[in-house]
């Protein structure tokens, strides 16, 4: 789907890692020259950060557990102007990364990856069928054309950081899409390629108990987003 040539413009890709020595390497191989990769350890005790430094990336270590925890940690250690995100585990294909910059580059506040599994062992159905049920609820609450609440997007790091996200666990997609869709920003969904993991264990989608925590975070963040916008509606009278 990608091509390495779209996007000649410089930009960090943030890569919350816990655990994933096994797949890292040849994720991080496959990163397009322009994209730099800051792998940020989440509490691993496999090596991964070794790992990363071998392969020439900046590491930064955040101790506190959780995706938002970690994501976060890593763009506010970016410098470029455009962050990128992906997952460590080698699901996502790195060539679909410039298309999503591409977007923000020319325009889009926001790039995010709407995922087409290349088989049905990619994305199990239980995962499935949560992703599309809170995408619904912001697609109708927020009005913004998302499908998915997927780990791959590409965003002006000044532009996140303002948003203010706060939650620092699974929820933390939820509250960036809500936010950037509360404030009017012009968001980009693109296709990419999703696959099985290429090594270790999925903390989320692998297992049913990973995907009911991670969807009553999704939900705790949309009612709290929710109830935010209804105390400050003007009371009528």
């Amino acid at each position: 789907m990608g091509n390495h040539r779209e996007s000649p413009i410089s930009a960090t890709v943030v890569i919350p890692c816990r655990d994933e020595a096994e797949s890292l390497p040849a994720l991080v191989r496959a990163l397009p020259p322009d994209l730099h990769p800051l792998v940020v350890d989440n509490g691993s005790t496999d090596g991964t950060a070794d790992v990363a430094k071998r392969l020439g990336c900046t590491v930064v270590y955040q101790p506190i557990p959780g995706y938002g925890s970690a994501v976060n940690s890593g763009v506010e250690a970016c410098a470029t102007e455009i962050v990128c995100t992906i997952d460590g585990d080698g699901s996502m294909d790195p060539a679909d990364l410039p298309r999503l910059v591409a977007a923000v580059a020319a325009g889009a506040d926001l790039a995010v990856g709407r995922r087409r599994p290349v088989t049905h062992r990619a994305w199990p159905l239980h995962s499935r069928l949560g992703t599309q049920w809170i995408a619904r609820r912001l697609r109708n609450r927020y009005r913004i054309p998302i499908h998915d609440i997927g780990p791959m997007r590409a965003v002006r790091r000044d532009d996140l950081l303002a948003l203010a996200i706060t939650d620092r666990r699974f929820g933390y997609p939820v509250e960036l899409l809500a936010r950037a869709g509360g404030a009017g920003w012009q968001i980009t969904e693109l296709d990419i390629t999703y696959r099985p993991r290429s090594g270790g264990r999925s903390k989320v989608s692998g297992s049913l108990k990973g995907t009911l925590r991670a969807t009553r975070d999704f939900v705790s963040v949309l009612q709290q987003m929710e109830e935010s916008c209804a105390s400050t509606r003007p009371k009528q009278f």
